[in-house]
């Protein structure tokens, strides 16, 4: 674990959610559905929660996104939501009497210092955190012109400009989110922060790509901050389905080993010359029997190698695994061998050890 090194920052609560702190990173994703839509608004909210998603935001554009937000939160779907709000700030007020769980807003953006004064009084009644939410597209007039461009600087100090304001409405139950979309920028700009001040940082790329490219961009981006200790709640934003979101997300947390819960880890060797089976499809067809059983949130090492000569020896920390025969496969149990099976029988043989484990575990 790297909590040891990790930068103190203050805590927030969302929902239930603990944000900064102590409290285990938190993944979270943003709906793609369109928000008067309540039925398939609703159904997303649920396949992000079941992927393991911990805060959920959504675009409040108008008054009727409002009434979504209200019907949304009378159902008690079991996981917080959070309103992202551009300008108008009486949708935030809207929001949170819709009993909100987070507002996202820039408060330099929603009018004059009243404005944010009535945001941030409505919050602090309801015990309702605001996020900061800045990126390279909405840096103020006055930073963009005295740094020339949206650098790493002027990205912390818009944000820290947007706390300020805060500040003054004697209002701190706040988190940060600086993404730039650029991955140096992205280190550089939350490096800034980490230093200058003690919120939670929310981490991510923004306009990273789809769901090959934004999942690089965002590995790199976030992974370095968390390896440093910097970093308190996650986003990984792509051009997909949110729920890839989520699982990469997880994925990142899992690799840094910052996963408050073990889960299903799958290890696999990359194959070469001595490989004798045909190991990639057989690791497709697996993952896509792991995600049609929801398999994944257990806590079980798996490994698929690709010969019996390096195999076990290599995954003897696994609970189960494979290794490659000459069109069979060798299962093994913490590096020792137990049958030789077909190959059309790897798979249902591997799932049927891990359902066994899983009843053992309940």
């Amino acid at each position: 674990m790297l909590y040891e090194a990790r930068r103190k920052a203050r805590e927030i609560t969302v929902g239930a959610v603990k944000i900064g702190g102590l409290a285990p990173i938190s993944v979270q994703s943003m709906l793609n559905t369109d928000p008067l839509d309540y039925e398939a608004t609703r159904a997303q909210i649920l396949a992000l929660k079941n992927a393991g998603c911990d805060v959920v935001r959504l675009a409040v554009p108008n008054k009727r996104a409002v009434e979504t937000v209200r019907a949304l939160k009378r159902e008690a779907l079991g996981v917080p939501l959070v309103a992202d709000i551009h300008f108008d700030y009486r949708l935030a007020l809207d929001c949170v009497d819709a009993g909100i769980d987070k507002i996202r807003i820039n408060p330099g953006n929603i009018g004059d210092e009243g404005r944010v004064r009535a945001v941030a009084d409505a919050c602090r009644a309801k015990h309702v955190p605001i996020r900061i939410g800045v990126n390279s597209g909405s840096l103020e007039k006055h930073i963009l012109e005295k740094h020339g461009a949206p650098t790493a600087e002027a990205l912390a100090e818009s944000a820290l400009y947007h706390a300020e304001i805060l500040a003054r409405c004697n209002f701190s139950d706040v988190a940060i989110s600086v993404k730039a979309s650029t991955v140096r920028e992205m280190i550089a700009a939350n490096r800034i922060l980490a230093k200058e001040t003690d919120y939670p940082l929310h981490l991510g790329v923004t306009e990273a790509g789809g769901a090959h490219t934004g999942s690089i961009k965002s590995a790199v981006g976030i992974g370095a901050l968390l390896s440093e200790g910097i970093g308190d709640t996650i986003r990984v934003s792509l051009t997909a389905d949110p729920v890839l979101e989520v699982r990469e997300g997880r994925a990142i947390l899992s690799a840094l080993d910052l996963l408050p819960e073990r889960e299903l880890d799958i290890i696999s060797c990359p194959t070469c010359g001595r490989t004798k089976i045909d190991l990639i499809p057989l690791l497709d067809a697996f993952e896509r029997e792991v995600d049609r059983l929801s398999l994944r949130s257990l806590p079980v090492k798996v490994a698929f190698m690709g010969c019996i000569v390096n195999g076990p020896g290599e995954a003897r920390e696994a609970d189960i695994g494979v290794a490659g025969g000459d069109g069979d496969g060798v299962i093994f149990r913490r590096g020792v061998a137990m049958e030789r099976v077909k190959m059309d029988e790897i798979v249902p043989t591997l799932i049927r050890e891990i359902l066994t484990m899983k009843d053992k575990l309940v």
